[in-house]
């Protein structure tokens, strides 16, 4: 590194780019995509990268290497290949709670190796659901050692975290601003983080076998499945009765009222299906119109029922002679599910999102941090982590979870699945994969030919393939990767490293920096996510690894690694999708993350200096 560098004004503008970043992710005043697109266009109007390089990071091999892995866990997905995982993990474990749970929390780790660590919860949801409620044990003793194991397990291999899929990018885009005589740092391989991703995912998994049953407590059953679905929503959430049928007669004050209308008045119960003429259906949109002689189908206790129905001159049926084929247990029921972080429904309202009409879903209650809303619900902007209680048919459900928009955690019938292509998806993710391993084609090519293989097979058509992937996620990590650029084209990581290395002192072993840049990197995450953290801290840790006489690329991998090293807040996507299920509060994810922090940075930093 260059000694006594001055703050350019391009240095300045690249280091208020990020400062701007990591101010919007932490206020939200706009979504973490949109700033990054604010941060890209900047970067080309001001020349800090040149136009005919600006847009590459769309094309770079951590982008395509991202929507591949998503393609090919769809695919895995789509022929019910976890359904049958959950099977065997029951059958196996016996039921004993310590084998389930290690069993469980092993396969997702290994798995999330090779995928995307939000995709594999997303999968791993209604599996862990399915055995919780086949075995009894809550929620809230499975998913914690489940999400834990799967950040972990994502650095078994280079694909296995945005992360790790970032850094052979930057370690390529370094060479071309090294000093005169550094070493070209080379790319790692497939398995290159292996080493420390085994013993991360061993000593989480020896972490929560031994720590584990103290610090999660015996938590509430919170599972569901669609046998239990009437008992479990009345505890949880309140909602419970029977469901009965009202006929709209001539004198009915609800006649020429929109469902909305209806649904808005005081004591009115849930609204669940309507028959106007000839047309019944389920989750009727709030404009549709009632009429003499429409069929509401309602759910509630028999009493207030009965009362609703004599204030609005309605006659009553306990027997459903319109609606039985619709509330068969095996077509239509109420469900869980969670938002995401990537979702597009964040900020908007049910009202917004109509999703009735759109989807035929009926939203019965929001759950948010441990409260539940079921007044006014039409009118609450959605956040990450919610969980939303639908009522519907289950292949309109099926159908809308298609966009991600929303992940299900209840284990619901599916029937769109196809178990026939089981084999042809698993033997197109393993020849995949060991294309990759083989090195034969570079890792990008070998997970696209996979990916391509799931539609040539069957398994996915192209629109399944594009609902597949998260194209949040992937915008967010084509704009970021400029500014990494950024920052070391004009010197600003340079400079801020010579700062930090002024600070310190000359004389500070290198583990200690490397653990100092590990730090950083995970309070980054904790502000910025993996992606952002990755993207600012890689090249400032190159340049201090180059100043000390350090190894480049293993200050490197600390920082990949370590932005992913974050069990304490929701801004880890993993962590946002099994808070609402299992009904973790912040200080529970304290009380279990931060010595689990610190743990996987000790080990980190061990693993990598072994190895290096």
């Amino acid at each position: 590194m260059e000694t006594g560098l001055t703050l350019t004004r391009d240095m300045m503008l690249v280091l208020g780019l990020v400062g701007f970043t990591i101010t919007m992710f932490m206020i939200e005043r706009i979504r973490a995509d949109a700033t990054a697109l604010v941060v890209l266009v900047t970067l080309g109007l001001t020349g800090l990268v040149p136009a005919n390089q600006l847009f590459n990071g769309f094309s770079g091999n951590a982008v395509i290497s991202v929507i591949a892995t998503m393609i090919l866990g769809a695919g895995l997905d789509r022929t019910g290949a976890l359904n049958r995982l959950a099977v065997w993990l029951l059958r196996v474990s016996k039921g004993m709670e310590e084998r389930l749970i290690f069993l469980t929390s092993t396969m997702a780790g290994v798995i999330s190796g090779f995928m995307q660590n939000p995709s594999v919860m997303a999968l791993f949801l209604p599996v862990v659901s399915r055995v919780s409620g086949r075995s009894g044990i809550s929620l809230s003793r499975l998913l914690l050692p489940v999400a834990a194991a799967i950040v972990m397990g994502g650095g078994l291999t280079m694909i296995g975290s945005s992360p790790l899929m970032l850094l052979n990018d930057l370690l390529v885009a370094a060479n071309r601003n090294l000093p005169s005589g550094a070493a070209t740092l080379e790319p790692l391989p497939m398995f290159g983080p292996l080493p420390v991703g085994a013993a991360l995912l061993l000593v989480g998994l020896a972490y929560f076998r031994w720590r584990g049953p103290r610090m999660l407590g015996k938590g509430e059953d919170k599972s569901v499945a669609p046998s239990r679905t009437q008992s479990y929503f009345a505890s949880a959430y309140g909602i419970e009765g029977d469901v009965f049928e009202l006929s709209v007669t001539a004198e009915s004050p609800l006649v020429g009222m929109s469902v909305g209308e209806a649904e808005a008045q005081r004591d009115a119960p849930l609204l669940l299906a309507l028959l106007s003429g000839n047309e019944s259906r389920l989750a009727p949109p709030a404009d549709q119109m009632i009429w003499v002689g429409s069929v509401l189908g309602v759910m509630g206790p028999r009493e207030a029922i009965q009362d609703y129905a004599q204030k609005n001159l309605l006659r009553m049926s306990a027997r459903l002679r319109n609606f039985a084929d619709l509330f068969n247990p095996s077509r239509s029921g109420i469900s869980e599910a969670v938002i995401p972080p990537t979702s597009s429904f964040l900020g908007k309202t049910q009202a917004q999102l109509q999703l009735r009409k759109r989807f035929g879903i009926s939203l019965l209650a929001i759950n948010r941090e441990n409260q539940v809303w079921r007044e006014d619900i039409r009118r609450m902007p959605l956040k990450a982590g919610d969980m939303l209680v639908f009522h519907s048919i289950w292949t309109d459900l099926a159908q809308a979870s298609e966009s991600r928009d929303f992940v299900v955690v209840t284990d619901y019938p599916k029937g769109e699945q196809r178990p026939q292509k089981f084999w042809w998806a698993l033997g197109v993710f393993v020849g995949a994969m060991t294309l990759a391993l083989t090195t034969l084609v570079p890792v990008p090519i070998a997970l696209m030919t996979g990916a391509a293989a799931m539609m040539l097979a069957g398994v996915l058509n192209m629109d399944e393939a594009y609902s597949a992937v998260s194209w949040k996620t992937v915008f967010l990590m084509a704009c970021l990767i400029p500014l990494g650029w950024a920052m070391d084209s004009t010197g600003a990581a340079s400079w801020v490293a010579q700062v930090v290395l002024e600070r310190i002192g000359p004389d500070v072993p290198v583990w200690v920096l490397e653990a100092a840049v590990g730090l950083l990197a995970t309070a980054f995450t904790l502000v910025i996510g993996n992606v952002g953290a990755t993207v600012v801290m890689v090249p400032m840790a190159i340049n201090i690894a180059l100043a000390v006489g350090g190894n480049p690329v293993a200050f490197a991998l600390v920082v990949a690694l370590s932005a992913s090293n974050n069990f304490l807040s929701v801004s880890n996507p993993v962590l946002a999708m099994v808070t609402g299920p299992a009904g973790y509060r912040p200080r529970d994810l304290w009380r279990v993350g931060a010595p689990l922090t610190l743990v996987y940075l000790g080990v980190v930093l061990l693993v990598i200096n072994l190895m290096f």
